[in-house]
């Protein structure tokens, strides 16, 4: 994960390269290196561990245009252990017609489990697409529904 200095989660996602998450949260500057991002990791051990709440107050910072900024926080919204579709995601975030741009704010989604677009499937149930690989996705929502 990459956090900023007042421990805001910018980007995260499964991969070791923090320069793939730089350019995915498209910042300009690498962040300084941090041994301990401390809140952000203490919640995602936490949700790990089985807390699935652990992350939901952590704060997330992701910079767009007007509908992929509420899609986002409509996200954070939908509780674990309860995906929805991205039929039911676009309701949500105000445009029930706009399926298409529902699964681009989770495309472009720069803070993967914070911003826990996981939780958008599709209509028939099958996943979806997930930018860390569906055995991912499967294995957030699998370990969601305990």
């Amino acid at each position: 994960m990459v956090t900023d200095a007042d421990e805001t989660v910018l980007a995260s996602g499964w991969t070791t390269d923090v320069r793939e998450l730089t350019t995915l949260a498209r910042l300009s500057v690498m962040p300084e290196r941090r041994a301990d991002p401390g809140v952000p990791l203490k919640a995602l051990k936490s949700y790990v561990d089985g807390d699935l709440t652990a992350i939901d107050g952590v704060r997330v910072s992701q910079r767009s245009g007007e509908f992929l900024t509420h899609a986002w926080e409509v996200l954070r919204a939908v509780a674990a252990g309860a995906p929805v579709t991205y039929t039911e995601f676009a309701a949500r975030a105000g445009r029930p017609a706009a399926v298409r741009a529902a699964a681009q704010a989770c495309a472009r989604n720069a803070a993967a489990l914070f911003v826990p677009c996981h939780r958008v499937i599709r209509l028939d149930g099958t996943l979806g697409g997930f930018r860390w690989g569906l055995p991912v996705k499967r294995w957030l929502l699998d370990h969601e529904a305990i």
